[in-house]
């Protein structure tokens, strides 16, 4: 189940599609495509409030290109995904020769959550 982040506008409950930031170092406010993470100082925008965003005057609003269709994965998300799982799902050949049976890549001899720790095809 992935959660839709919503506006950040008051009574609004429409999901976002644009993040706002504001620079104040140089009096910008930039609306962009809807951040991967959602950010402390950064604020969620539906379509319609992205659209009407206006800025204080004396401020200037640099609007990056946005789709604000529903993402869907691409053909190549979905190739890489796949391939990442059949890598995953492979048994680890331990060979005392260094490499894991591919040709010379080095191979993994600890692991720690997400970490790895390879063995050099060299040594």
């Amino acid at each position: 189940m992935s959660l839709v982040r919503r506006c950040s506008r008051t009574a609004c409950g429409r999901p976002a599609v644009a993040t706002l930031t504001y620079v104040y170092a140089d009096s910008t406010a930039v609306l962009g495509p809807l951040a991967t993470y959602a950010e402390p100082h950064c604020y969620d925008l539906c379509s319609e409030h992205s659209e009407r965003l206006t800025a204080p005057r004396g401020w200037e609003v640099v609007r990056l290109a946005t789709d604000t269709g529903p993402t869907r994965p691409s053909g190549d998300d979905l190739e890489a995904l796949a391939n990442a799982v059949r890598e995953a799902a492979r048994p680890q050949e331990r060979e005392g020769n260094g490499t894991n049976g591919r040709g010379g890549d080095p191979m993994e001899i600890a692991r720690r959550g997400h970490l790895r720790v390879l063995r050099s095809p060299d040594s």
